[in-house]
């Protein structure tokens, strides 16, 4: 039987990083876009709960949806694609790296979260660029990374991130297994004064740097290597468990 991808994305259903990933990943079965309506870049694991979902249909089996990026993959699963669920779920391509803490707000890495839990296996596939954006390169890795986890799977509950460094497909040396790294942020909250003379806030502080940890995606990424790091949902700090046992053992 023909495999059936599902893709989607947190850019929104117009982004050429999803319209180039759905295009090459045609050629390993049946593909179906099922993405955000606008911009829904860090939006998270956040579930859309209290108001209906609008849908629109486009042309061949391409959808957008007026939430966010994992309720694009729960109604996409459960819903619109029920009678037959996909194979393989797609998140991407992100219009800029998703890396070190990236993950905990990322929608592209949630959806990929969102479908695991359906047990779906998943990839979140992120290019490390935010202008000039080599497509070439990020969808060659995501065709050869979506083959080898249509055929070997993928252990429950763990997805694949993927990260793509921007430079042309001959200068990537290669692909390398990695670490969730650390970032270093400036000041996350600008405060401003607006034309009516009242205060506003902004959130989001620049990136300034990140910690060099050996083998982590950041760090592989910017020596030129495809990043890959699998992501367990399994949150448990198991090293603490213990300590924790017998720390709060006389407070019951």
């Amino acid at each position: 039987m023909k495999k059936r991808i599902l893709i989607s994305n947190d850019d929104g259903i117009n982004s050429q990083g999803l319209l180039t990933l759905a295009d090459k990943l045609k050629e390993l079965g049946e593909v179906i876009v099922v993405a955000p309506d606008r911009d829904q870049s860090a939006a998270g694991h956040s579930l859309s709960l209290f108001r209906p979902l609008r849908i629109e249909r486009f042309n061949g089996n391409k959808f957008a949806v007026d939430g966010t990026p994992t309720d694009c993959i729960n109604l996409a699963v459960n819903g619109l694609l029920k009678d037959q669920k996909p194979d393989l779920v797609v998140s991407g391509i992100n219009l800029s790296a998703n890396m070190g803490d990236d993950i905990t707000y990322s929608g592209t890495v949630s959806a990929a979260m969102e479908s695991t839990l359906l047990k779906i296996p998943s990839i979140a596939v992120s290019l490390d660029a935010r202008k000039d954006f080599l497509f070439g390169t990020a969808t060659h890795y995501s065709k050869l990374i979506a083959e080898y986890v249509l055929e070997n799977g993928l252990p429950e509950d763990t997805l694949l991130n993927v990260n793509v460094p921007n430079i042309p497909l001959e200068d990537v040396r290669g692909i390398k297994i990695t670490r969730q790294g650390k970032r270093i942020y400036e000041e996350p909250i600008v405060e401003k004064i607006d034309p009516r003379g009242r205060e506003y806030f902004w959130i989001g502080g620049n990136v300034l740097d990140y910690l060099k940890i050996e083998n982590s995606d950041i760090v592989c990424v910017k020596e030129g290597y495809v990043s890959i790091t699998p992501v367990k949902l399994d949150f448990t700090d198991y090293s603490y468990m213990h300590k924790l046992n017998e720390d709060l053992k006389d407070y019951a």
